[in-house]
Parts: structure tokens; sequence; C-alpha cells
């Protein structure tokens, strides 16, 4: 069986239908929580709520490599990444969805491969994101008339506390979303060959506007855009069904050292 899997906040479970819970062993530990196996208009689709069915877990301690092992390991080929991020840009307002394509890593203590040797792999993250996911997405999100981009960098940084005034003037140069989960959620997806694609949803302007984002202002907006998150997956899955046309499947050739 091949699913799409879809990481993201337990607020989305309702749209799928006929679940069931599967427990999956990684080499890497435990995911952060069971697999959710259903239909999302008709195709089956594997979710797995990052920080866990509770949100208990903060951003730098997910396992990663457990979650993204799990869903490969149940036969996931393509997953839609959903995350929660702040604006560094002023058309990029709280409840538009953003759909990136290049990412800057600024974490620091995170296990970031599966390959740390004997077999050592250089894979080439030059187009990190899924272009046929993205494309599909973009197209997605007009159709329905939501507001939404299409490219643009998200910086990832550690977590769990948000940015100094200081470092989100300096961000700014750098990239137009800033978030705490896309690394190395999408490398280790691309090492494992698979495909990844991403809702973003701006909740907030980070800390280079007058208000500084606190917790509660990203929980509120995420819970607002619940509807329209889960329309654009309803609209989006069947869209992304099938047969893979992309290059994310050959990410490993001529990457062996």
């Amino acid at each position: 069986m091949t699913y799409i899997g879809i990481i993201g906040g337990s607020g989305l479970y309702s749209i799928m239908e006929t679940r069931k819970t599967m427990d999956v062993d990684t080499p890497y530990g435990k995911p952060s929580a069971p697999l959710e196996i259903g239909e999302i208009n008709g195709v089956e689709v594997a979710f797995l709520p990052r920080h866990g069915k509770k949100h208990t877990v903060p951003p730098h301690m997910v396992n990663y490599k457990a979650n993204i092992f799990a869903l490969h390991k149940v036969g996931v080929e393509r997953i839609i990444g959903l995350n929660a991020v702040g604006s560094l840009k002023d058309e990029y307002k709280p409840g538009d969805i953003v759909i990136p394509d290049q990412f800057i890593d600024f974490t620091k203590r995170r296990e970031l491969t599966y390959y740390n040797g004997p077999d050592v792999y250089h894979i080439s993250m030059a187009d990190p994101f899924c272009n046929d996911i993205s494309a599909k997405a973009y197209e997605t999100g007009k159709s329905l008339s939501f507001p939404v981009h299409k490219n643009g960098a998200y910086l990832c940084i550690e977590g769990p506390r948000f940015s100094t005034r200081a470092e989100s003037k300096m961000f700014r140069n750098f990239a137009d979303i800033i978030g705490m989960t896309l690394v190395p959620e999408i490398n280790l997806a691309a090492e494992l060959s698979m495909c990844y694609g991403m809702l973003a949803t701006v909740t907030d302007y980070d800390a280079w506007k007058d208000e500084a984002v606190e917790a509660s202002d990203v929980m509120q907006i995420m819970k607002e855009s619940e509807e329209k998150v889960s329309k654009m997956l309803y609209n989006l899955v069947p869209e992304i069904n099938g047969q893979r046309n992309c290059k994310c499947s050959l990410r490993l050739e001529n990457a062996k050292a």
C-alpha cells in the first residue's frame, strides 16, 4: 500500500475518513505518535502529529528520524508538511499560506542524517522541495481563492524560543518565513527518496515589527486556519496521488562518496 503522508497538527484529524491507528517501530525509536491511517477525498493517507497527539513534544525534541522512517516504512512516497511560520515580509500576512521552494538551516543540535557511516551520502538539496507537490499546492490554493504565495525561503531556527529583534531583522535579509520544524524533516525525507512539499501558515511577524510574537497568537491563528488548510488538503491530495513524475526518487543517485 502506498500512502500520502501528512505531518501536522492534531486539529486536522477531522477531515480523515475510516481512521485507524497504527503503531510503528523504527530503528530510531518511536515516532511522535502512532500513525493515523485513513482517507482524504478517497485517497489513502498516513497522518502523523509532529508534536504528539496533545502537543507535548517541543520542536527541538521531535524525533524526526523516527517520524520520517515510520512514514517510509508503511509505504509513504510523498509528504505534505503543515507548518506554522512567522512572516519576514510585509506582504505575507497572518492567515496566508506560503509554499516555499528553499530553506536555510539555523538549527544547532539536531540529528540531520541517516548516513552516519560506514555508508556516506552527500545528497543534493539545491532544490529541496518537490516541484510537483509545490506547483499543485499553489494551483489548489488559487482555485479556492485563498491568500497563497509560491516560492520563498524558509529559515529554520532551533527553538523553542522565538527570535530576538536583532535576529529577526537580520533574518529578513536572507529569508521570507521563519519556523522551527522543517529541518531535519525535509533532509531525512530526501535521504529516503521521498517527495516533500509544504503548506506553511503565517501566524505572526516574528519580532521585527512592533508586536513581538507570542505562543498564544500562533496557536490562535493555526486554529482559525484549520478549515482553510483542510480544504486545501481535501483538494490537493487527489492531485498528487499516483505515479511520481518528479526527480525526488533519484536523490541518492551519484550521491554515495
